[in-house]
């Protein structure tokens, strides 16, 4: 279960809405990532036994950034990048249809070779702003969601954006992988499987990654969102 190349998988009523929701989630294009069809889904006799599509996108290693836009031109001492500043801009707009007052800054995240463009990280301060996260951070997911789809229609291009509101995402990270170390450790211990409880695609990324090396176990995504989850294997 091993797999050096970062990997998401996305259900869907289609293959094709599948793949394009999995492209705009990660913010690349086509020709940077590997498809694989899991599930092509069916609507069953009578509309009965009905299932969705699922894919598997793997982050193709060496891609190479794509230079169409020149991140060597630098804005003037003191000016915000134009990437950045418009990823403010619309963020901002979408909370004040939102009715909600915040700060909003947007930075550039870790540059990588696997990704044609360098990841923006939007961080949402404030008072009371518990409403913009929401349940297992569905509001917080659906803002990220569209800012990216608009962000990438104003450039041209898709990137990859993260939005966090008072550090929520990165506690929630803290708390998915020391809730799998302690479960995989249990796996270990007894030779019997476990699950975790039910998490969004990004969330259960998180625990994959915590336990990739850990020889003892193995991780796999089972089940259909909203009630994917994690289920940790003891290794043979």
């Amino acid at each position: 279960m091993n797999n050096n190349r970062a990997t998401l998988e996305v259900i869907a009523q289609s293959v094709a809405e599948a793949i394009e929701k999995g492209l705009a989630d990660l913010g690349l294009d086509r020709d940077a990532v590997e498809i694989t069809v899991l599930d092509e889904g069916g609507s069953g006799l009578l509309g009965i036994g009905s299932r969705q599509a699922r894919v598997r996108i793997s982050i193709l290693s060496g891609e190479e950034p794509d230079q169409s836009i020149d991140s060597s031109s630098s804005p003037p001492d003191g000016e915000k990048d134009p990437t950045l500043k418009l990823a403010e801009e619309i963020v901002s707009e979408l909370l004040e249809k939102m009715n909600l007052e915040a700060k909003v800054e947007a930075r550039f995240g870790e540059p990588s070779e696997s990704l044609p463009h360098q990841p923006i990280l939007v961080d949402i301060t404030g008072n009371d702003l518990s409403i913009l996260i929401g349940r297992r951070a569905k509001t917080l997911n659906a803002l990220q969601y569209i800012t990216r789809l608009i962000l990438g229609k104003e450039l041209g291009h898709g990137v990859p954006l993260s939005i966090d509101v008072e550090g929520y995402r990165k506690r929630r990270e803290m708390q998915v992988r020391q809730l799998a170390r302690r479960v995989a450790e249990q796996v270990a211990d007894t030779g019997r499987q476990q699950s975790l409880e039910p998490m969004p695609p990004n969330e259960r990324r998180f625990a994959h990654l915590e336990l990739q090396d850990e020889p003892r176990v193995y991780t796999e995504s089972e089940g259909e969102d909203p009630y994917r989850k994690v289920v940790i294997h003891p290794s043979k």
